[in-house]
């Protein structure tokens, strides 16, 4: 396999974002583009340079031109598109959440498994270059033994019922929009929790505005979560271990800062709660190149070359652990969607 080809599935604002990532990409090239109507894909086709415009999604899975489909439909379309594509035979790129429930992501990999498929959840965060630092720390040591997380996403949105931020037949409210991101950033650091306690306060339309998350880990390892669609909070994460702590800037999601921090004189105790304690800091910076979307993109070629039908970054099983992890949540506060 030469240059990667592409078909974006979706016209809308983050198949945008994702095609300008991909014109980044030196091996991959955007071969087609489907959208509901013609129009759309004749427009789309010409701002990013796709010659073969589909009026339909089916066409687009069927264009034998492509090799892999990035879909970025809302949410409760993810797996009726993944599965269009992939019995259709394409790998598959689905933007996050991975599918609107456990049940529909189970079903997405066992479909492209018994095909042979590559199928992989846009988690684009996990791929820029200051998480992979993070990661990077992590594996060496850096922090000693993680014992807490904490993260959180939010932003003011302006209400409006008929959003896919806040109707319930667009799977709205903040959990699956935002609060994906910190709860995947939680598994990334310490895999698929024990226990999980949550909150939530529903809005108007029945879905989360905001909601805040407590999982517990084995030997009490703990990650402290909380995302929302009506508040502004600093979106800031940190990883807190025995000796020592990772910052990673605002916005974290996106962050080209991260700072280690390490006790200034290892064996000498804290200082009282009331002094602050004192450490020694480097701190990094890790430009982007292009808008941080080509990194998954990078990814996925990467994977297609090797062979291999899933990333290791962003694994199936990981993928299927966050959903349970998410429909865990939503039961708790009795939260169901109409589309479900």
């Amino acid at each position: 396999m030469q240059k990667v080809c592409w078909g974006i599935l979706s016209t809308g604002y983050i198949a945008n974002l994702f095609a300008e990532g991909l014109t980044a990409v030196e091996d991959a090239e955007i071969k087609a583009v489907g959208s509901r109507n013609q129009s759309t894909a004749e427009a789309f086709g010409a701002r990013w340079g796709a010659p073969n415009r589909h009026g339909s999604y089916q066409a687009l899975a069927q264009d034998p031109e492509v090799d892999v489909i990035y879909i970025g439909t809302p949410h409760p379309f993810h797996f009726e598109h993944t599965l269009l594509c992939l019995e259709a035979g394409k790998h598959v790129l689905v933007e996050k959440p991975f599918a609107m429930n456990a049940r529909q992501a189970r079903q997405m990999i066992e479909v492209a498994r018994a095909k042979g498929l590559f199928l992989m959840e846009a988690m684009w965060t996990r791929f820029l270059p200051a998480m992979v630092q993070v990661r990077e720390w992590l594996a060496s040591g850096a922090i000693g033994e993680v014992e807490l997380v904490r993260a959180n996403l939010s932003f003011m949105a302006e209400f409006d019922p008929r959003s896919r931020l806040f109707a319930p037949e667009l799977a709205g409210g903040a959990l699956l929009d935002v609060g994906i991101y910190p709860i995947s950033f939680a598994s990334m650091i310490l895999g698929t929790p024990k226990m999980i306690s949550s909150t939530a306060c529903l809005g108007q339309t029945g879905t989360d505005d905001r909601s805040a998350y407590m999982l517990g880990y084995e030997g009490g390892k703990t990650a402290l979560l909380s995302s929302a669609v009506r508040l502004s909070v600093p979106v800031q994460a940190e990883i807190i271990g025995t000796e020592g702590y990772i910052k990673i800037h605002e916005p974290w999601i996106n962050p080209r800062v991260v700072t280690l921090a390490t006790p200034a004189a290892p064996g000498v105790q804290s200082r009282l709660i009331f002094e602050g304690n004192v450490f020694d800091t480097r701190t990094v910076h890790l430009p982007t190149q292009g808008n941080g979307y080509n990194y998954e993109a990078i990814e996925v070629g990467e994977c297609l070359r090797a062979g291999q039908r899933e990333s290791q970054t962003m694994p199936l099983d990981e993928s299927l652990a966050i959903m349970e992890t998410l429909d865990a949540i939503r039961a708790q506060w009795g939260l169901t969607y109409p589309v479900e």
